[in-house]
């Protein structure tokens, strides 16, 4: 298909196709969380399993480049009327963790499959050690619940019932669990009927062909925007809290390698598989969609016109060492994958926003905590799992404009669920919900505020799971002048005696009467705070969103009976100093960065790379255990001096060797 306007009719039709997959998924679900939180995505795909269609309005924004061919081929033979799935995310490397139920279904034209329908819903619960089976704290991913290789899940029309019943046995929620999956196949029923109707139209030579033009073009696209980035190396880390629970700082680091049309990711240097459930799945393939999220939402904010297809993926190649957090060997644990892709979409932006400064925001908040409750209701007598409410922070200030309050930027996607509908559903009261003030970076344009929200709970040993709780230690930044944002926080019983502070913790177990509190981060400022015009600043604290004290202190302006007093902001503003650098990471990062220092990190990585898989954590952990009182790559080497003194079956001596080459 060599015609522009009919391959954009073409692309018009195959986005109103999951547009009606969406809405057929949407209406029909039956958890909340998938059904008012949209954490789902449809998709159709070519003959290979390459997507080549997205909705724009539903469900979650990360799978576009998403290629479901290596799970296609673990199954010999597909009949019309065929439903294939898999929540293994160590068999096709198509699901990332187990509450992501992926199904296919092939499409036939003449005998022969012209394409897939595909997509995923997010269960509630698939078993495991805790309610909703993901915690930071798990260890191994059998005890995240149970997973499903690809299998056949409909057979020529037919649901495979005992697939069902070993569902319904280790599952908490079997009826919202089998009820979203059903909903699912509807929708991929209604994106096969759409895809005969486009052969109908189009016919199935120009189907085909149009079908791969899209993908060229959404190619040719992404090159075009690399090109006009200046070639170059482009270095950037950033840190999720914890590693494990209440441990060190999980490291990522990226070097984005611009060349011509085509960029290099090298994840080199990130922290070694994790003895927790951060690790993120990608299975050592160079485009996975899973490394490549941020990328996505960088080439859409240089040309919101972008095709959004596997095209994208094709000038990119990601380097994920074997053995590391973004490449982990069989059984890590993976369940709170999601948290570690919110950092890495970090340090992507991170890097894209020194090669293209005068186009990238401040870093988003970055923590896009998904609250779930398990709890006895007793209006009806059941036990009840749910998601609550997703607590987003804001985006990072923009070029032209603040950055979004509430949920912003690379979380916006997790839709806020009416309080009154959770109440109903699930026996909570909301004591607090809205904007926290004073949270958003300060900048010529502002971060974008957190999300705050409180609730009662009624029942005893009430259990809350809250996954992706981060930025409770390093903050969003802020770049080009901006300030780094406020940090997230979990309360147990705010404001009275009893006053819990949870840090990272994403479990807790309440009592009848105990208030749970949550606060996300915020987003980073971008430019000079003392830039921003001072009306702009007597709004924010008109509307609670800066405090009075804030408005002096972050940007010069000094309010009196809630006018801007002139003379004296001027002078105050006169008298402040501009934050130098490209990046304002906030006191924490910086005094933790005084004593691991890049040197440090790298010094760090040789040694652990050079020791097999399973002694890399927990020589890891023993470094850091000995780094107190030494900072540097000299304080790393006699760190690790002394732990293999301590534990002398570490094999050392190669170890050293290599890491000396």
């Amino acid at each position: 298909m060599s015609d522009k306007m009919t391959l954009q009719v073409l692309a018009n039709h195959a986005r109103a196709a999951a547009e009606n997959m969406a809405y057929t998924l949407h209406r029909t679900a039956h958890s909340a969380f998938v059904k008012e939180t949209q954490d789902f995505t449809v998709m159709n795909m070519d003959r290979a399993g390459d997507t080549f269609a997205v909705p724009m309005d539903l469900g979650a924004t990360w799978y576009p480049g998403l290629t479901y061919g290596r799970a296609i081929d673990m199954i010999d033979d597909y009949r019309p009327g065929d439903v294939a799935f898999t929540n293994d995310p160590y068999s096709g490397h198509v699901a990332t963790h187990a509450p992501d139920t992926h199904l296919w279904k092939p499409v036939f034209h003449e005998g022969e499959i012209v394409a897939w329908t595909g997509g995923h819903i997010h269960n509630t619960d698939m078993g495991g050690a805790v309610p909703a089976s993901l915690s930071r704290s798990l260890t191994e991913i059998h005890q995240e619940g149970v997973r499903f290789p690809p299998m056949k899940l409909v057979n020529e029309g037919v649901f495979d019932e005992q697939i069902l019943r070993i569902m319904e046995t280790n599952v908490r929620k079997p009826g919202l669990n089998i009820g979203d999956i059903k909903a699912l196949v509807g929708a991929l029923n209604t994106g096969e009927r759409k895809v005969h109707a486009m052969l109908a139209r189009f016919g199935r030579q120009n189907f085909l062909s149009g079908v791969a033009a899209l993908k060229d073009q959404a190619e040719a696209q992404a090159r075009e925007i690399l090109r006009a980035i200046p070639d170059g190396d482009y270095c950037f880390a950033d840190y999720a809290d914890e590693d494990s629970d209440f441990a060190n700082p999980c490291r990522l680091n990226l070097t984005l390698r611009i060349r011509g049309d085509s960029a290099e990711l090298d994840f080199t240097g990130s922290d070694p598989q994790l003895g927790s459930s951060l690790n993120v799945p990608s299975g050592g393939d160079p485009r996975h969609t899973i490394l490549m999220v941020g990328v996505y939402y960088v080439l859409y904010t240089l040309n919101p016109r972008l095709l959004l297809n596997t095209g994208l993926t094709r000038p990119f190649t990601c380097i994920a060492p074997e053995g590391t957090v973004l490449n982990p060997v069989a059984p890590a644990a993976v369940g709170m994958r999601s948290l570690t892709c919110a950092r890495l979409r970090s340090v992507i932006f991170g890097a894209f926003s020194q090669a293209v400064p005068e186009r990238m925001p401040a870093a988003p908040a970055g923590n896009n905590c998904i609250v779930n409750v398990m709890t006895h209701d007793e209006r009806s007598g059941q036990k009840i799992i749910a998601a609550v409410n997703p607590v987003v922070g804001g985006g990072g200030g923009m070029p032209d404009r603040d950055g979004t309050n509430g949920s912003g930027a690379d979380a916006a996607y997790l839709r806020n669920t009416p309080i009154e509908i959770t109440e109903t559903e699930v026996p909570v009261e909301f004591v607090k919900y809205g904007l926290a003030r004073d949270t958003g970076g300060a900048g010529r344009w502002r971060g974008g505020l957190a999300t705050e929200m409180a609730f009662r709970v009624f029942a005893p040993d009430t259990r809350i799971t809250a996954r992706n709780r981060d930025r409770s230690r390093f903050r969003p930044w802020g770049v080009l002048g901006g300030r780094a944002a406020g940090l997230a926080e979990m309360v147990v019983n705010p404001g009275t005696p009893e006053a819990r502070r949870m840090g990272s913790a994403d479990t807790a177990i309440l009592q009848p009467g105990d208030v749970l509190s949550l606060r996300s981060a915020g987003g980073g400022g971008r430019g000079d705070p003392m830039e921003r015009e001072t009306w702009r600043v007597a709004l924010d604290v008109q509307r609670g969103h800066v405090s009075e004290k804030a408005a002096r202190t972050e940007y010069g302006v000094v309010l009196g009976a809630g006018e801007v007093d002139e003379e004296a902001t001027a002078k105050l503003r006169a008298a402040s100093r501009a934050h130098e650098g490209h990046f304002h990471f906030g006191p924490e990062r910086e005094a933790f960065e005084a004593q691991w220092t890049p040197a440090a990190y790298a010094r760090l990585t040789d040694i652990l790379m050079a020791l097999p898989v399973h002694w890399r954590f927990f020589v890891k952990t023993e470094i850091f255990r000995r780094m107190e009182a030494r900072s540097g790559a000299e304080g790393v080497a006699a760190a690790f001096d002394e732990t293999c003194a301590r534990f002398p079956d570490i094999p050392h001596a190669q170890a050293t060797a290599e890491a000396a080459e």
